[in-house]
């Protein structure tokens, strides 16, 4: 399967799946009342073109991943990619201040979570190097 063709499986895999998903989440969500459909829909435009920026952001972050695998090597390219969750974490404990509340060891964990992401990350871009 070349790059564009995983792509387009893939993307197509996340649109079906979206609807047995979003279903549930939105049936039973963590947080809330339950909405239905006609709530969703009845939601501000700009806000969902926010979530198509997202999920166009992520697909080209993902079809670029899969072209860096025929070049640098799965290993390396699936490292590399890994790195934006890590910058994601980052964000969300550093600019958006989401432990901010947290008591006890949270900080250390957060420390140790970071670096053991880190050092796995180098590991598994160390494996595709030799």
């Amino acid at each position: 399967m070349t790059p564009y063709t995983a792509f387009v499986v893939f993307a197509t895999g996340i649109l079906f799946s979206n609807f047995f998903f979003n279903t549930i989440m939105m049936k039973r969500p963590l947080e809330g009342p339950p909405v239905s459909y006609k709530d969703y829909f009845s939601g501000r435009f700009p806000l969902h073109l926010v979530g198509v920026l997202g999920g166009a952001i992520w697909g080209t972050g993902n079809l670029l991943n899969l072209l860096a695998a025929g070049k640098a090597g799965p290993a390396v390219s699936y490292g590399l990619g890994q790195g934006a969750t890590l910058v994601a974490a980052i964000w969300g404990v550093l600019v958006w201040k989401e432990f901010k509340q947290a008591k006890g060891k949270v900080t250390g964990l957060l420390v140790g979570m970071f670096a053991c992401f880190i050092i796995g990350l180098l590991l598994i871009i160390l494996s595709g190097a030799s």
